[in-house]
């Protein structure tokens, strides 16, 4: 009997593997199971759903970039920007440096123009204000403050900010951490930006306030004609 049990079970595999052979005909086996698998990741792709970048909560549209500034904490630990799901500057890459930590993004494609830290407490003023005066209209700028940035700090640079849609720029006092997103050659006021006043009662570290950070989705900048980059 278990003779009998084994041949009908060999039977039944034979059977199995005709039938296989029947259905994968005429392509190979490992192409139609290639085919097979290709068109369940196509609709995967299709309907999976994109990722929020920059640690946001929701996905942006897509005429929009997504972005997050945090302030330095006191003199110690740098800020961070990141824009469009990439970290540009923070402590942990070791390119930030005391005063205004800013990027300069062009935007229509959000493509990266520059970036780098204007050293608001020994360096060069007429250099700093150069720098800002080069950011061309339709930039996106983005701030973040670390150390005190008011030691060269004068008001034709704070007017400049002011053409960038900041506000509170001009009420910035010495040790105040500051961030801020714009976009240069418009006065029109933004909603990225925050201030931390540097005030003995309220202050968190010694002698510095609390850091303060802006994130959300800033609107891509349209050519003059209306048409997208």
């Amino acid at each position: 009997t278990n003779n009998s049990l084994a041949f009908l079970w060999l039977q039944i595999f034979i059977s199995l593997l005709f039938v296989v052979d029947r259905w994968l005909a005429p392509c190979s086996p490992s192409s139609k199971m290639r085919n097979t698998f290709l068109s369940l990741s196509s609709a995967y792709s299709a309907t999976a759903s994109p990722k929020p970048k920059c640690s946001l909560s929701r996905v942006c549209p897509p005429d929009h970039f997504a972005l997050y500034i945090r302030s330095g904490a006191a003199n110690v630990v740098g800020p961070k920007i990141c824009f469009d799901g990439k970290i540009i500057m923070s402590h942990v890459l070791n390119n930030v440096g005391p005063g205004l930590n800013i990027v300069v993004v062009n935007g229509e494609n959000g493509v990266v123009e520059k970036f780098g830290y204007l050293n608001m407490k020994t360096g060069n003023p007429q250099e700093i204000l150069t720098y800002l005066k080069e950011i061309k209209p339709g930039m996106i700028v983005l701030v973040a403050s670390f150390d005190d940035i008011t030691t060269k700090l004068t008001n034709e640079m704070r007017n400049l900010f002011v053409g960038m849609g900041s506000t509170f720029i001009k009420s910035i006092k010495r040790k105040d951490n500051w961030v801020f997103a714009g976009r240069a050659g418009t006065q029109n006021r933004s909603l990225f930006e925050k201030q931390a006043f540097n005030d003995d009662r309220t202050n968190i570290y010694e002698g510095w306030p609390d850091m303060v950070e802006v994130s959300g989705c800033f609107p891509r900048t349209i050519r003059p004609d209306g048409q997208k980059p």
